[in-house]
């Protein structure tokens, strides 16, 4: 799903091109379904180890769990919230001898990932990726922070963006 940069994004972390590639919706879907599905089975852990944890006779036992639940549900309403917008600032651009990745809400991140640079191209999909038709293309590169993903890619094109990495990656004689 191609689209033009919006204006209000910084333009220090806009590729440097004209359009660029946006994740699917359905990803945004999936990234909701684990924030509903993951996270209160974490809190649930955490209150009952802090449940467990505490004397039974402290006085403070009540109002810290009420506490703790409070601070747990304004947590997952706040991962709510915010995964549209996080969603939105994903993107990528493929240019003949590079791929721009940009993500980030709070702190924002652009990066360029020379084809020659790349080690290996792997295609990732958990079960809920699976269950909506999503994978992620992740490239191995030869730098020090290893690798760089696309998540949230319908099956169709991270098959097609796995191809053209990998046939890029050939053409500029990178280690793939």
């Amino acid at each position: 799903m191609s689209e033009t940069a919006p204006a209000t994004v910084d333009s220090l972390f806009e590729p440097p091109v004209e359009r660029w590639e946006r994740l699917s919706p359905k990803y945004l879907t999936v990234k909701l379904i684990s924030i509903f599905i993951w996270w209160p089975i974490l809190i649930a852990i955490l209150m009952a180890a802090l449940w467990f944890t505490l004397p039974t006779g402290w006085e403070w036992r009540s109002p810290l769990l009420v506490a703790a639940a409070v601070i747990s549900l304004l947590w997952l309403a706040w991962r709510a919230i915010r995964a549209p917008f996080a969603f939105r600032r994903w993107g990528y651009a493929e240019r003949d001898e590079d791929v721009y990745i940009t993500h980030g809400l709070l702190f924002r991140q652009l990066t360029c990932v020379p084809y020659g640079r790349m080690q290996l191209v792997e295609v990732q999909a958990g079960p809920i990726d699976r269950l909506f038709g999503l994978a992620t293309v992740q490239m191995v590169t030869a730098s020090s922070t290893g690798a760089v993903a696309i998540p949230g890619l319908d099956r169709a094109d991270a098959e097609a963006v796995r191809d053209r990495f990998i046939n890029r990656g050939k053409h500029l004689q990178a280690g793939i």
